[in-house]
């Protein structure tokens, strides 16, 4: 049961948007902008480093509903949502790109708290050809997604428990954004 009354049944961040609309709009644009906005990161990118940052916070809804959007990107078949665990689990062995194993191990520092991210992780990330520009949306994504995660589960919201029902959302964002006008109970954030 939530901390506050918002209304049984909807999942993760949603339950909190309906409750206070006015604050829906910014956080879906700023989900759109970093996470489908134009970038020389993919879509699939940017949606593992806030599926890993989610991971790491221990957010249930976050972590499976990005992960989904993550998967989907990429394909959308077992083995992409495959891949996108190996990331969550053990990114340096994951069969992802050096350049993202560097925004990730920065996205991961700044989930700890930002000024562990040293200078040296920002030279290791430009050798492996990360932009300024990257590396920026890799510290704002994990940056968000920290501020996301304890929205949820500061509010105690529900989350399903079964990670297949998070596959309808992570399709859903992947295909539809983040800036969606209609409202449906069913959606994800």
């Amino acid at each position: 049961m939530a901390h506050i009354a918002i209304e049984d049944g909807i999942p993760g961040i949603l339950g909190p948007m309906k409750f206070r609309p006015e604050t829906t709009k910014p956080l879906r644009e700023l989900a759109e902008v970093l996470l489908r906005g134009p970038s020389t990161l993919s879509s699939a990118e940017r949606e593992t480093i806030a599926a890993f940052v989610s991971s790491r916070n221990d957010c249930r809804f976050c972590q499976l509903s990005h992960s989904a959007a993550a998967a989907e990107h990429l394909g959308g078949d077992d083995a992409h949502y495959a891949l996108v665990d190996s990331v969550k689990s053990n990114f340096a062995s994951a069969d992802v790109s050096p350049k993202l194993k560097a925004l990730l191990a920065i996205a991961g520092k700044v989930q700890q708290g930002g000024k562990h991210v040293t200078s040296d992780d920002i030279a290791t990330a430009r050798a492996q050809g990360a932009t300024d520009l990257e590396i920026h949306d890799a510290v704002l994504i994990a940056a968000a997604f920290c501020m996301f995660n304890r929205y949820v589960d500061g509010l105690a919201t529900w989350q399903p428990e079964d990670p297949a029902e998070y596959r309808p959302m992570g399709k859903l964002m992947a295909h539809s954004g983040y800036t969606r006008t209609q409202w449906e109970e069913n959606e994800a954030v």
